[in-house]
């Protein structure tokens, strides 16, 4: 299922997509499931 909000990148050409609507099914591009975008973490400030 697809979250509202959430972006999506394809593996292969880096196109992303954000989720405007939630909805079923999954986002595709070339003939492959597109990822979930996580947050990249903040380094650390010791």
């Amino acid at each position: 299922m697809n979250e509202t909000g959430k972006r999506y990148t394809c593996g292969t050409c880096q196109t992303q997509v954000i989720c405007v609507k939630k909805g079923e099914g999954t986002f595709a591009c070339h003939g492959a499931p597109m990822e979930l975008l996580t947050a990249k973490p903040l380094p650390s400030s010791d």
